[in-house]
């Protein structure tokens, strides 16, 4: 049935054929089972069905599910999946997963997949609250600002490229070559941009102090649109990272600094006074 622009539909609506469902049973049991599983319960990856999988892709356009397929798996040799042939995995993946068939495809273009979600959003669980340990600063250093870094880090090296072997210990740590020899290249920026995107709304917990002892601002609008601006741009580089892109992912760096920038020109870096000036770090956490 013709959707109209802009109408989002589940997967409830039908949105495959039990023969496209055959065929990317097919596809998954040559390509995909001895990792994710027989039954897609996950083996040495995650599952592809039940309520694991529903938490994470449940509530996401199928056009995000598609392109982790297509840009990233099989894990030992991604990127040779065809559009239609990872339209017809995620077929399979819904009939697993008890979703109803049709009698039209589910089709492979990105405006087709972005306009179905798998299932419609549910109530969001509200986690207990935990006391804040760090002060604004030590959160920034610790997560936001190392896990920026290797983003920005893809400006000028390549994560697809052979990691060098190391000549000899390394005494040195580098943000921007950490996990190299445990993880590839992309999967780190991967892990940074999840880094971004999930530490993000640390930045709202009542009663953080700043370092110079002033409370963050968690109440004030424009902060709120700050640390949102700053968690959409980690789940935007979460997707960019995804496609293997080094240029993509080079442009988007920009955006990057600007959400950064938007928060520190009006409460980190003051007007009026000299780097490093003590008065300029009082001045912190205040419009």
């Amino acid at each position: 049935m013709p959707v109209a622009q802009g109408q989002v539909r589940t997967a409830n609506d039908r949105v495959y054929t039990e023969a496209q469902g055959a065929r990317g049973r097919s596809a998954y049991q040559e390509k995909c089972a001895s990792c994710h599983g027989g039954a897609l319960e996950g083996i040495s990856a995650p599952p592809l069905a039940g309520n694991a999988f529903l938490t994470v892709w449940g509530a996401q356009p199928l056009s995000e599910l598609a392109g982790k397929i297509r840009n990233t798996m099989p894990a030992d040799d991604p990127g040779k999946l065809q559009p239609a042939e990872t339209a017809d995995l995620v077929a399979y993946i819904l009939q697993v997963g008890k979703f109803p068939a049709g009698k039209n495809e589910l089709a492979a273009d990105e405006a087709a997949l972005k306009s179905i979600v798998i299932t419609a959003a549910g109530p969001v669980a509200t986690a207990a609250a935990f006391p804040p340990l760090a002060n604004l600063n030590q959160l920034m250093r610790s997560i936001l600002f190392p896990n920026s870094n290797i983003i920005f880090n893809v400006q000028t090296n390549d994560p697809g490229a052979p990691a060098k072997p190391a000549a000899g210990a390394n005494t040195d740590f580098s943000w921007t070559t950490w996990g190299n020899g445990l993880y590839t290249g992309w999967q780190i920026v991967d892990y940074a941009a999840i880094a971004i995107a999930e530490s993000a709304p640390q930045l709202l917990i009542p009663g953080r102090r700043c370092q110079n002892g002033r409370p963050v601002p968690v109440d004030r609008l424009d902060w709120i649109q700050y640390t949102k601006e700053i968690a959409e741009i980690g789940r935007e580089a979460y997707r960019i990272s995804q496609t293997r892109n080094q240029e993509a992912m080079s442009d988007f760096t920009g955006k990057l600094a600007e959400g950064c920038a938007h928060c520190h020109q009006v409460y980190r870096d003051k007007r009026g006074f000299r780097q490093g000036d003590p008065a300029a770090a009082a001045a912190r956490c205040t419009p």
